[in-house]
């Protein structure tokens, strides 16, 4: 049986990954969802200087306190930048990277950067509340305001090489409507990753959770 620790994509928590962790823990897995700080119910600790720096230390924190070793590490979405940080700073505690639909930014590059890459070089507008909160649009139950340096802040990455040596797997929500990361996905497959496709919408983890579910025990 596996160790997995999930972690969520923007506006959500860890809430958004429990249907999928309760059919997993009930075949015999242990799961982990945390939650970033300053959205789900860590909403409250909230603040304009919140960035990627912080989410990657909340989950590197899980893993060093929890003492977890040989853990699959799941980014979905936005979590995809989160999980690339928390596996060059401790690679030695994870066995493999999984990334659901996920963004994969390359040393120095944000979100925003990728977003902007997919869309040719646009810039992507965002609706963005009192200078620094990016709300969900449209307007979800349980979906809170997302900081926005988390968006905005590259990725620096100290230990590329022991990183890159870790089996990685791409999952690409194949429903997705407009496309988050083909780009993404593709560059993947070009690499050699292991690659999948699920006929699921982005949405997945919550409209399709025995299929997420499946899917990554099956990896593991």
């Amino acid at each position: 049986m596996a160790l997995f620790v999930i972690v969520h994509g923007g506006w959500s928590g860890g809430w958004y990954f429990q249907p999928a962790a309760r059919l997993m823990r009930a075949a015999g897995h242990k799961v982990y969802t945390p939650t970033l700080t300053g959205i789900g119910e860590r909403v409250h600790l909230a603040h304009p200087d919140v960035d990627l720096d912080l989410h990657i230390q909340d989950v590197v924190n899980v893993l060093e306190f929890e003492d977890l070793h040989e853990i699959v590490l799941v980014g979905y979405s936005y979590g995809g930048m989160v999980v690339t940080g928390v596996a060059d700073r401790v690679p030695q505690r994870i066995s493999q990277l999984i990334y659901l639909d996920a963004f994969v930014p390359k040393d120095g590059q944000s979100t925003a950067d990728l977003d902007r890459e997919r869309q040719g070089g646009i810039e992507v507008s965002l609706p963005i509340i009192d200078g620094w909160r990016v709300p969900h649009q449209p307007p979800q139950p349980r979906k809170t305001d997302h900081p926005l340096k988390t968006f905005t802040q590259a990725i620096h990455l100290t230990n590329p090489a022991q990183t890159l040596q870790l089996p990685r797997t791409y999952v690409r929500f194949a429903q997705t409507s407009p496309p988050i990361t083909p780009h993404i996905a593709e560059r993947a497959r070009t690499a050699g990753w292991r690659y999948r496709e699920l006929d699921v919408g982005h949405l997945a983890p919550e409209t399709h959770p025995q299929e997420v579910a499946d899917l990554l025990m099956e990896l593991a």
